[in-house]
């Protein structure tokens, strides 16, 4: 009796845990199984001031994250299995930090771009939404040349993790 009773628990113990997968990423990326490509079009500036090369750097630096933490390939054609379409609405440079003397001590600039995600396979829940992203320098400095390193070295990078993460890791 003992014998049948531990071998049905054993048994009935498999079952269950064979009913159950765990799905690990080295990444965090949550992809769906069936999605294979991916098309990250170019990101249009409409800023009201805006950088010559910031649509194109945003463009790249997105695709290379896609396709480098991803299985997704890049194709540029309609109905893919995941589409990612922004637009850079904001950049501006700003004042952070005034003395008491009523002059900056720290100026910022900050980047807003608007990004759609169209997810046609799985769930099919895509969104819309903004990224917005700061970095502040001296205000001694002259905007112009600091200008490129703050875009590449802090606010695009971060951009870029921001609508990764909130596509494939849903955070």
């Amino acid at each position: 009796m003992t014998r049948l009773f531990q071998g049905i628990m054993t048994i009935g113990l498999l079952l269950l845990m064979g009913g159950c997968t765990v799905k690990y990423s080295a990444n965090g990326a949550s992809i769906d199984p069936g999605a294979k490509t991916v098309n990250v079009r170019f990101i249009d500036n409409r800023a009201p001031i805006n950088n010559p090369t910031l649509s194109q750097n945003v463009t790249e630096k997105l695709r290379t994250k896609v396709t480098s933490q991803t299985r997704l390939v890049q194709v540029n054609e309609d109905n893919t299995d995941y589409e990612f379409r922004g637009n850079i609405t904001g950049y501006a440079f700003s004042n952070a930090a005034v003395t008491n003397v009523d002059k900056a001590a720290t100026s910022r600039l900050t980047v807003t771009i608007n990004v759609t995600f169209v997810k046609r396979v799985g769930d099919k829940k895509g969104w819309t939404q903004a990224f917005t992203r700061s970095a502040d320098f001296s205000a001694t400095q002259l905007p112009s040349a600091v200008e490129n390193s703050l875009l590449e070295n802090n606010i695009l990078p971060q951009i870029v993790d921001d609508i990764f993460n909130k596509s494939f890791a849903n955070w």
